[in-house]
């Protein structure tokens, strides 16, 4: 897992549930850097806190193992050049429709005539680019450049997790929040691919931190609103 001695962790500074701020030093805090932390602890190495804004250069970094690990957003894309682990926790992504929209429901927004606004490379943005077959998806590069796309050409629909929706829909005036989710985003932690061994440590460690209430007790130390700790996978490894 360390092979240089040092685990070198990875961590999308993008997602703000799981990163919540910063500690006294001024390395990334929340939930997954304490997640990072008890890995190393449990290995007995030092740990390197490796900061990312992109999740691709973040997958990549663990793919070519410039990082020993990464917690990313779970993807079929992005598990062509890593490993995930089961989730640890699960995040309702969903959209938010101007007021008089008739839309009421995410499983209404795939139709045609429907624009829909969507960070592009987001975990949920690359599920909607599978599965939408109806309405179109327009990117932008960002979560705010994604609002003002949203705003500026008149959308009818903006992707995005529901506890954030929750707060920008005080920066979009006249709009509100479907009912249901389209997906539930789903985060793990990744290795490189051909190491059975990390992938076999990483596996029993995120299903024991879900298992022992850690997931759950990190949650509730960074107060964190939003985050559903995903349940405990069915298989062995």
């Amino acid at each position: 897992m360390a092979p240089t001695g040092t685990l070198r962790a990875g961590v999308y500074t993008g997602n703000f549930l799981l990163i919540t701020g910063k500690t006294a030093e001024g390395d990334p805090d929340g939930v997954s850097p304490d997640l990072c932390r008890a890995i190393a602890q449990q290995l007995g190495v030092p740990l390197k806190l490796i900061p990312f804004k992109s999740q691709d250069a973040l997958v990549e970094a663990v793919g070519t193992g410039t990082c020993d690990l990464g917690f990313v957003g779970a993807d079929p894309d992005r598990a062509e050049k890593v490993t995930f682990t089961p989730p640890y926790v699960e995040i309702q992504a969903t959209y938010l429709v101007p007021n008089a929209s008739k839309i009421k429901h995410a499983s209404e927004v795939d139709q045609p005539g429907v624009r829909i606004a969507v960070p592009a490379r987001s975990a949920y943005g690359l599920w909607l680019n599978r599965n939408i077959k109806q309405a179109t998806l327009i990117e932008a590069e960002g979560f705010d450049a994604t609002i003002e796309l949203f705003k500026k050409n008149k959308l009818e629909a903006l992707a995005g997790l529901r506890v954030g929706l929750e707060t920008d829909i005080k920066k979009i005036l006249g709009s509100r929040i479907v009912d249901g989710e389209f997906f539930m985003v789903q985060q793990g932690a990744s290795t490189r691919k051909g190491d059975p061994i990390a992938e076999k440590f990483m596996f029993d460690f995120i299903e024991h931190a879900k298992a022992s209430g850690l997931v759950a007790q990190l949650i509730q130390k960074h107060r964190v609103h939003g985050l559903v700790v995903a349940p405990l996978s069915g298989n062995k490894r």
